[in-house]
């Protein structure tokens, strides 16, 4: 495994556009699961190789239900990323975390309902462990980047993922409050999932827009309100990005997600897909030869 950092960032189309990457290049990659969310722009942040891929797209055109996943992860392993940071906008389900606050999620409900959330299926079945599904390394560097740039993070926190494009009812908000959900969104699942088949340790530094529909005395989410608080958190989230970068070690420690398949493929080698194989070469080659 590489003891080189190579950051995958995962946000909006405006994340990369003012963090000030050195040597900046765009790349078209294309992946054996359709088209990606956009080209990647490569280039060095504080001497560390990030890539940065617009999850949306190009001016937010792709609705979260419709975003490529499987590509979108599929291609940042073939760019060589070792390790993923999303960043993404979340409704709070919780008062202790309020809109201008930053949580770095570790923990998933998945309620999403049409998304391809494997790249394995008939002919190559594999099971990974998700117990844990965000790199307690990663969660751990984003928060203290966040704290050094004097931002409001929140450690830990656990992420309802909804199909959406709609925003929650309020008996759908306090029912998400009573599964212990702390925030909600609509864009880390299938993401973190499979970021973890392809051995890519994950960490989400998620940004609080708004206060989900549980209050009763308020109004529910306004998407006006959403970009707003948005706008104001992008500047911060830039500089929370350039600091993680500037504190990361100079050396990468081999981590355990980046052996996630080592015993996870079921399939007999014989009964194996050969064309399902051949499209996972970048996420599975490792352990499928």
């Amino acid at each position: 495994m590489s003891e080189t950092w190579h950051i995958g960032v995962i946000g909006g189309s405006g994340l990369a556009a003012g963090i000030g990457i050195d040597n900046a290049q765009e790349i078209e990659v294309s992946s054996p699961f359709g088209a990606p969310s956009g080209a990647v722009t490569t280039g060095t942040v504080e001497g560390v190789r990030f890539t940065f891929l617009p999850r949306h797209g190009p001016g937010h055109a792709i609705p979260p239900a419709m975003v490529n996943y499987r590509a979108n992860i599929d291609v940042l392993k073939r760019c060589g990323v070792t390790d993923v940071v999303a960043v993404s906008a979340i409704g709070s389900l919780n008062a202790a975390m309020a809109p201008g606050h930053f949580v770095a999620v570790d923990q998933f409900i998945d309620r999403t309902t049409s998304r391809a959330n494997s790249f394995f299926g008939p002919g190559l079945v594999a099971h990974v462990s998700l117990a844990d599904p965000v790199c307690p390394r990663l969660s751990a560097a984003l928060v203290a980047a966040a704290r050094s740039e004097q931002a409001q993070v929140h450690d830990r926190g656990c992420y309802v993922a909804i199909e959406g494009p709609q925003f929650s009812t309020r008996a759908e908000s306090r029912l998400y409050q009573s599964w212990g959900a702390d925030v909600i969104g609509m864009t880390a699942m299938p993401e973190a999932r499979l970021a973890r088949e392809a051995e890519l340790p994950y960490g989400l530094l998620a940004m609080v827009t708004d206060y989900d529909s549980w209050r009763e005395a308020e109004q529910g989410v306004d998407a006006a309100d959403v970009m707003r608080v948005m706008a104001e958190n992008v500047r911060l989230a830039r500089q929370v990005l350039r600091r993680f970068a500037r504190q990361l070690p100079s050396k990468r420690e081999a981590s355990p997600i980046d052996r996630a398949l080592d015993n996870a493929i079921m399939t007999a080698p014989a009964q194996r897909d050969r064309a399902l194989m051949a499209k996972l070469h970048a996420v599975a080659g490792r352990v499928l030869g």
